[in-house]
């Protein structure tokens, strides 16, 4: 099958290797100049060669066509983008022009940017959006990525619901243990990151800025003994499912959500899923300093949307306004004005959403 990813960083160059080694036609699509620019120049340079180490296992994926071109994406029956969602409603409205009835356009995460495909896009398209990425790694070395962890299951929602069933066949050829969700608005909500990279970053920004390179955040801020920090998780995590619930749909916490994408084990507590998976010595250091994606991305994108849909509902969210609010502080800047609302999504848009997966 023919498939396009947009974004070469590390989800996107993993991600374009895996599915060249399980026999898929990848175009792989540079979007930017803002990172990882090197490795892109060597893939450039050789034939397309990313290599993927996991756990031992070292394979070498020739990926079919490396380009900065996004007019490539109209022959691909997927378009898989993975950038940083800041930028998902610009490259929405730069990628509109080639988007081609029929195809699946598939965010990972996705932060209810399907909001920005109905506001841009006039295409018979379907928007899938997905909670977090296939494979978990980064990139070691130019043309080298050492995968970490991949999900069991990566929960997947689509909209429109009425072309769930036929979208999810094409999916399934991925290859790529995908599973459905009702609807988009629980793949965005359910968007690890609005969880765990907020609280752990802002609850450590003195330890991060006295270790910098040294600081993990899975092994630091998420440690067994630090009971404050994941009291904090837990109260952002309950404002969350009181969202989730309001919405209409299922309320289903953190850890359990970690659970059902990283263990088949049904008989394991969720919260040990986690912390398993937390203290994996295998762990990518980071983020190194304060203003990282941690921040400028979760906190903006994820926690400022989460508040603004609590107020739209009358959903109290005081830890996600204090989180809004130091993160803000420490950076000398408003991270509301650079974040996602019903606003900046349209009103109309997110209430197409909600009731097309209510029909």
């Amino acid at each position: 099958m023919k498939i396009s990813v947009l974004g070469a960083g590390n989800a996107g160059c993993a991600t374009a290797a895996d599915l060249t080694l399980k026999g898929h036609e990848v175009t792989l699509i540079k979007t930017s100049h803002a990172l990882h620019d090197d490795n892109f120049e060597y893939l450039l340079a050789n034939n397309g060669a990313m290599t993927l180490d996991e756990f031992g296992d070292v394979r070498t994926a020739l990926i079919h066509k490396v380009t900065r071109d996004v007019s490539e994406i109209s022959s691909s029956k997927i378009v898989i983008m993975f950038i940083q969602t800041k930028f998902h409603e610009q490259l929405i409205e730069r990628i509109e022009p080639y988007l081609c009835d029929g195809q699946i356009l598939l965010i990972i995460p996705g932060y209810l940017s399907t909001a920005y495909v109905l506001k841009h896009c006039k295409k018979d398209i379907v928007v899938a959006e997905g909670e977090s990425s296939f494979v978990d790694g980064r990139i070691l070395e130019l043309g080298r990525f050492r995968v970490g962890f991949r999900n069991v299951r990566n929960p997947v929602g689509v909209y429109p619901k009425a072309k769930k069933n036929e979208t999810f066949k094409v999916l399934e050829q991925l290859n790529e243990r995908i599973v459905p969700l009702n609807s988009v608005v629980e793949a965005a909500l359910h968007n690890p990151n609005v969880i765990v990279h907020t609280v752990g970053t802002v609850m450590s920004i003195p330890w991060i800025e006295k270790t910098q390179k040294e600081f993990c955040l899975y092994h630091d801020a998420y440690a067994r003994t630090n009971v404050a920090t994941w009291r904090v998780l837990e109260a952002l995590d309950s404002e969350k499912m009181d969202i989730i619930e309001k919405l209409g749909f299922e309320r289903l916490s953190y850890v359990e959500a970690c659970k059902y994408r990283n263990s088949l084990d049904s008989t394991i507590d969720g919260k040990e899923v986690f912390l398993e998976y937390a203290e994996m010595p295998i762990r990518s250091k980071g983020p190194a300093k304060v203003e990282s994606r941690y921040i400028t991305e979760d906190i903006p994108q994820g926690l400022v949307m989460l508040e603004a849909l609590g107020k739209a509902l009358g959903v109290a969210t005081p830890i996600a306004t204090s989180l809004i609010e130091i993160a803000s502080a420490a950076l000398g800047r408003d991270l509301r004005k650079e974040g996602r609302t019903p606003h900046t999504l349209g009103e109309e848009n997110i209430k197409k959403i909600i009731n097309d997966c209510k029909n």
